[in-house]
């Protein structure tokens, strides 16, 4: 994104990899090795099965606004808002894991990039330009994905305040919103495919992570190297929402900043950020059981308080979004809801603290 975030690259710990790797001074040799099958059942059991169903309802999402297009109802227009918000859980879970393919092939910034460049869509919408996908795949990323898909099916009559019906679409919108889910369908896709297929010679990326420590494997020399990957991908995220996607328009006091904001949608889409990191911590989604060894395993055998500690953290910081009042573009703006959104993002920063020195020095020693 804008506000947005190599594929198979040689390893380079930089950002939060660095202080990963260079935080803890312990060089206590380790007695608790990471054991590689916990890389292996996340990779499998909760990046690989994200992808794949983000994949899934972004087909959904395309099916639906073609038929929006094709014949503007408000059930179909109902349809379509529904598959925008069903495709937003996986996305949003995935965020807790914003490395490989999804980083290197600049998936990221073309899904969800934000604010939308709304002078620019306008003069889009403008134009006689056909949209075909030359045309949108070189667009600016401000001008399509998530929010510009958001911005077409959701945003309000500026003047007025209400809720957009099929009889405010123009048939440009309708193209262009066509022409932009088809877009979004097929990243999707490419993403979850660059895990589990082979890409331009290059294999699988499930296979060079999950493969961590092996002989050859330049990208990921050690077993270790996964697992600040893994915990790196938490800590950003942590830090993202409590201190950009959260502390940026409450800061500025500008809805404009806000993600998600034509659909009210953006503490739910905070929230699955929380939860994208417990599902990356427990190695399961949500509604599944752990098939294999986790990271809250390694934790728990290292130090059981501090697992209790992560797993009620995690919590709290949920339950503290739950707080904070909806719509998010109007409390950021509303003094008596800055108490509520200042102890969400303690509550989340608190977390972010305990996976970037705590589990960092188990993993580092």
């Amino acid at each position: 994104m804008l506000f947005s975030r190599s594929w198979l690259r040689p390893l380079a710990l930089t950002g939060a990899l660095a202080l990963l790797s260079c935080g803890d001074d312990d060089s206590t040799p380790s007695t608790d090795a990471f054991d590689k099958e916990i890389i292996v059942h996340f990779a499998d059991d909760v990046v690989v099965p994200t992808y794949q169903q983000l994949a899934a309802r972004l087909e959904a999402l395309d099916t639906a606004s073609t038929a929006l297009a094709a014949g503007p109802t408000a059930e179909r227009l109902a349809a379509a808002r529904k598959a925008w918000f069903d495709a937003r859980v996986p996305w949003e879970q995935s965020e807790g894991f914003l490395f490989g393919p999804v980083d290197s092939f600049g998936y990221d910034p073309a899904l969800d990039s934000w604010p939308v460049n709304r002078s620019d869509l306008d003069a889009v919408l403008a134009g006689n330009r056909d949209f075909t996908p030359e045309y949108v795949g070189n667009l600016e990323d401000t001008l399509k994905g998530f929010h510009t898909v958001e911005y077409l099916l959701f945003a309000r009559n500026p003047s007025t305040g209400a809720e957009k019906t099929v009889q405010d679409f123009t048939q440009r919108e309708f193209a262009y919103l066509k022409a932009i889910s088809t877009q979004l369908k097929d990243i999707g896709a490419a993403l979850a495919n660059a895990w589990t297929q082979s890409v331009g010679g290059r294999p699988p990326y499930r296979d060079a992570f999950a493969n961590a420590g092996e002989e050859g494997n330049t990208f990921y020399p050690s077993v270790q190297n996964a697992a600040q990957e893994m915990v790196g991908g938490i800590v950003n995220i942590l830090d993202e929402v409590a201190n950009g996607k959260i502390a940026d328009p409450y800061d500025a006091k500008d809805p404009e900043l806000v993600e998600s904001q034509f659909a009210y949608n953006s503490l739910s889409d905070f929230t699955n950020n929380i939860r994208s990191v417990e599902n990356a911590y427990l190695g399961h989604l949500p509604g599944a059981t752990a098939k294999g060894p986790s990271l809250a395993d390694f934790v728990k055998d290292a130090n059981p308080e501090l697992d209790t500690r992560i797993r009620q953290e995690l919590t709290d910081a949920i339950a503290a979004l739950a707080l904070v009042p909806e719509p998010f573009r109007e409390s950021i703006q509303d003094p008596n809801a800055a108490d509520e959104i200042e102890a969400a993002q303690e509550a989340i920063r608190k977390a972010q603290n305990t996976f970037q020195t705590d589990v960092t020095r188990l993993i580092n020693r």
